[in-house]
């Protein structure tokens, strides 16, 4: 790299590094199993994953027609955290190329960092059972700053503590929010269709979108330079 400062590649997890929907959706099961509800098919995790914990506990609620008081909300949402404490990487797996690009990317000068919605703990505990959170120079949950995506804050947050610029920086994701995340920020972004959005990728405009995690590297590069 030409530059004091290298360009940082920060990703989403849930649906772009990894294929998480198993896990999270059978500790949902567990986690709502006094709600007498129906169990959620994996099958329908598009339409729950994405915005946090809260918000897929209260997906899966309103799609059952099911309310509860706030005060049972916060008992379920902790009574997901701690169960997924205890399923965090049971089905959870990378998809493929997935360490390759993170190896081929850091070897070309790149810092890595991740930036999520997911709370910091459960961040770091399922990285380090994928085999991948010494890749990243931040990985930042959404407990670990002020501010969670989409406020562009959350991403030029993870930017900063991966010791980069923002000014020299790509975000990589799945979703709506990954990509309003982005474009609040600022900063140009990168889409795989395979994850946990519900709608084709392309109608959140991000900068590019490539097929598969074979694509990537050269993707950045053409964003931010060899």
């Amino acid at each position: 790299m030409n530059t004091d400062i290298s360009p940082v590649v920060a990703f989403d997890l849930d649906g772009t590094l990894a294929e998480t929907a198993p896990d999270l959706i059978h500790v949902l099961n567990l986690t709502l199993a006094d709600e007498h509800l129906p169990d959620t098919r994996v099958e329908e995790a598009r339409q729950l994953v994405g915005n946090g914990v809260k918000i897929l506990v209260q997906r899966a609620l309103a799609k059952y027609g099911k309310s509860v008081s706030e005060e049972r909300l916060e008992e379920l949402f902790q009574r997901f955290l701690g169960l997924y404490e205890q399923n965090i990487c049971i089905y959870s797996r990378l998809y493929p190329g997935v360490e390759a690009a993170l190896q081929e990317l850091l070897a070309r000068g790149y810092r890595l960092a991740v930036c999520t919605n997911k709370p910091d703990r459960h961040s770091h505990l399922l990285l380090e059972a994928l085999g991948i959170a010494g890749c990243f120079a931040a990985i930042c949950g959404r407990d670990a700053l002020p501010w969670a995506k989409p406020d562009a804050r959350a991403l030029w947050g993870a930017i900063e503590k991966a010791g980069g610029v923002r000014e020299r920086a790509v975000m990589v994701g799945d979703s709506k929010t990954d990509f309003e995340t982005a474009h609040n920020a600022g900063v140009p972004s990168i889409a795989f269709p395979f994850g946990y959005a519900t709608e084709p990728v392309e109608n959140y405009a991000p900068t590019l979108v490539v097929a598969s995690w074979a694509e990537l590297v050269p993707a950045v590069e053409r964003l931010l330079g060899p």
